[in-house]
């Protein structure tokens, strides 16, 4: 049996772009991102699942992995296109890794913003699946609200209260704009707890792959740096002052780069001009 496609919006025209939004976003929550690369790219933007209008009625407590990979080829198919540039942040990034992953010949290319390959220990992965099962629990239990401010008041998005009052208001605002049970049936399957690490696989990925980290975000630098090291073709740009959300918190920077190395990547294949790197200041 199909799955059905997930909700999406689209814009501009040329070759397509899957532009995959983080936990507690949308398809939505990326918009400047969206309306910088229609200049260039159709870019679709979907609601992941949990997430937006991505939920149905019958909709049970856990989305799975494997069936949200299905989900995005669906959508994919769906919006016309056989393959894509693919471009995630945090959990969208882990999406549309596991996504090249399983459908190669789907993927012209990833740029992944503060992502990961998974958790390659097991004791560590089971731990982490424990503390999201528990928050899933707890965002079923105390509400959108509740959940949103304490997840804003985690260290990862410390840096970006740095732009202020009005700006971090406007994000709580976007991210209230979810379902607390659909969340929480998100996290359940789609958390890094859920997912299978991928290290073992990254080798044989060919498509040209930039990953891109906030110099501010340490732990994310790392994690680009370990994927980076298993990829033939691979490139790493570390963000001057930003966390783990660049696009954010330095909307120009990334957009430059996101349009450069897109660009890049729709070359024929005989070009070797590298990315540049931009490393923090030391």
């Amino acid at each position: 049996m199909r799955t059905r496609p997930l909700h999406y919006e689209r814009r501009g025209k040329g070759p397509a772009v899957m532009l995959l939004h983080g936990f507690t976003g949308n398809g939505r929550s990326m918009v400047d991102v969206s309306l910088a690369l229609a200049r260039d790219f159709e870019v679709i933007a979907p609601d992941l699942p949990g997430h937006g209008r991505s939920i149905g009625a019958d909709d049970g407590p856990v989305y799975p992995f494997d069936e949200c990979l299905d989900r995005l080829a669906e959508t994919l198919e769906h919006a016309g296109h056989a393959r894509a540039h693919w471009l995630g942040y945090s959990m969208g990034a882990r999406l549309a890794l596991a996504f090249a992953l399983r459908f190669p010949g789907r993927v012209s290319s990833l740029l992944l913003v503060g992502g990961r390959a998974g958790i390659v220990d097991a004791s560590e992965r089971a731990a982490r699946r424990s503390a999201d099962d528990a928050l899933a629990d707890r965002i079923e239990a105390d509400g959108i609200e509740a959940f949103i401010d304490e997840w804003l008041a985690q260290p990862l998005f410390e840096s970006q209260r740095r732009r202020g009052h009005e700006f971090v208001a406007v994000q709580r605002r976007q991210r209230l704009d979810n379902d607390a049970r659909a969340l929480a049936a998100s996290l359940r399957g789609l958390g890094p707890g859920a997912q299978p690490p991928m290290f073992d696989e990254l080798p044989r990925l060919d498509v040209p792959v930039l990953l891109v980290a906030g110099a501010l975000d340490r732990a994310f630098v790392a994690h680009a740096r370990d994927c980076q090291r298993l990829l033939a073709n691979a490139d790493v740009r570390v963000v001057a002052d930003a966390g783990h959300a660049v696009h954010l918190e330095q909307p120009a920077a990334f957009i430059g780069v996101a349009r450069e190395f897109l660009l890049r990547a729709g070359r024929p294949a005989k070009s070797t001009d590298p990315i540049p790197v931009e490393e923090p200041p030391s």
